[in-house]
């Protein structure tokens, strides 16, 4: 057997042992954290007679969440890195699960911006975070699948709490606590299982990890130290220059304008669902809520893996944010026809979902190995930002009965991403592999 058969065989070997450990639980992970964080846009048609909350409050209440979330993102990168993305992760899982079972039992609305404020600092930087930790298992070629795997949590998440929000809404008052207080309990406590799950199962990095053998590891950590340059201990100070890199901050506001698409989008589905038709239960609501992200979620496989066989990731990014601004504007024009509007609706979810892979396998390419863990968590934590001006702006626009008047301000930031992205350089290096992005 020659050696570039060996080789080939090593290599495809430990890509199929890496797949099956390690993306199952990184997407379980991020099920449960993007649940718990959107998991109030269901338990608010409960708490806003309660609570007496408006649909101001409410995109206020959902904003909130990511000020806190900004501001700790690149510290919890960088811890990360130094105490091992085993013990930090498992950490972040624990706390936002105790912080959002605790959710449950706020009394008013300053407890609950309290409450979203803590959550905020408990969920920061686990997504960051976890790009990073995909970097350090698998090759660029693998890696807009990967991110893929990792970013179809996002739609899993939305099903799964569509499905058991509304029902749990309608059907579960259990010790005289209303629906949408189990809302919070019953969907935050899995995440501290499945913390303690990853404290116990997650390997640090390809050297630590029990399921490879001495071959598969030497194999695998050559093959992913050839995607950089070579690493240079830097200072705390010196790590933060990155985030005035210009590729660095381009991509981050371009990302930021998607961020406000997609998280006006997420947090407003089951209003825009309910004033298709005033009578639909929350258990309808639910229900209907979830089509677009069965859609959306097949939407992204298939586009993830085509930028991955073309090696083309711009390209599918502008399409993608045309797209859900196209169906953002279908969605305010059919808002009273429902069959029209779920048609709209799963056009935004294959555009807001199907940008992520391909723009985040883009990402990675601007950065230097040391830079990885402050560059992503910086583009993420600037990104994030979109997560609170697109529901605050939604909500302060919107009104008790007509939603989708504040949807035209998502529209324009997708349309912005997608004219920003237009100017970003990219030179083809080789099939599914981009050299890093330049600012034109």
């Amino acid at each position: 057997m020659s050696e570039t058969t060996t080789a080939g065989d090593v290599g495809s070997r430990t890509v199929r042992k890496v797949s099956r450990r390690v993306l199952p639980l990184v997407a379980l992970l991020y099920v449960f954290n993007y649940m718990d964080r959107s998991n109030i846009s269901y338990a608010q048609l409960g708490m806003q007679h309660e609570l007496a909350i408006t649909t101001a409050v409410f995109g206020t209440a959902s904003a909130i969440f990511f000020l806190a979330y900004v501001v700790f993102e690149v510290p919890s990168n960088m811890i990360m890195k130094k105490v091992g993305a085993r013990i930090w992760l498992a950490r972040i899982a624990i706390s936002w699960g105790i912080v959002t079972a605790i959710t449950g039992f706020v009394q008013n609305i300053p407890q609950l911006y309290i409450a979203r404020i803590v959550l905020g600092v408990a969920e920061a930087g686990l997504y960051p975070g976890l790009l990073l930790y995909l970097t350090l298992w698998f090759r660029p070629k693998e890696r807009g699948r990967a991110i893929a795997t990792l970013a179809i949590a996002q739609p899993v998440a939305m099903i799964l709490g569509g499905l058991t929000g509304g029902l749990i809404l309608d059907h579960l008052h259990w010790f005289g606590l209303s629906g949408w207080r189990w809302v919070f309990i019953l969907q935050g406590l899995p995440a501290v299982l499945v913390g303690l799950v990853v404290l116990v199962y997650l390997p640090n990095k390809p050297a630590q990890a029990s399921f490879l053998s001495a071959e598969e590891k030497d194999w695998l950590e050559t093959e992913i130290n050839k995607d950089y340059a070579p690493e240079q201990k830097e200072t705390f100070l010196g790590q933060l220059r990155v985030m005035k890199d210009r590729r660095v901050l381009y991509m981050a506001f371009a990302n930021l304008f998607a961020a406000c698409g997609l998280y006006g989008f997420t947090f407003f589905v089951p209003q825009i669902v309910k004033q298709m038709d005033p009578s639909y239960s929350a258990t309808n609501i639910g229900f209907l809520g979830v089509i677009p992200w069965i859609v959306g979620a097949l939407g992204m496989l298939i586009v993830a893996r085509n930028s991955d066989r073309t090696g083309e990731r711009r390209g599918h990014v502008v399409a993608m944010m045309l797209l859900a601004a196209i169906g953002l504007l279908g969605t305010i024009q059919f808002r009273h026809t429902p069959v029209a509007a779920l048609i709209c609706l799963s056009l935004v979810a294959i555009g807001v979902l199907g940008y992520l892979a391909p723009y985040w396998a883009l990402a990675a390419r601007v950065l230097s190995k040391e830079h990885t863990a402050v560059g992503l968590a910086a583009i993420n934590s600037i990104a994030a930002l979109g997560g609170f001006f697109g529901p605050y702006v939604i909500g302060k626009n919107a009104t008790a009965d007509d939603v989708s008047v504040g949807l035209y301000f998502p529209i324009g930031c997708l349309v912005l991403c997608a004219v920003m992205l237009c100017f970003l350089k990219v030179t083809k290096e080789r099939r599914g592999v981009e050299r890093t992005p330049e600012v034109v």
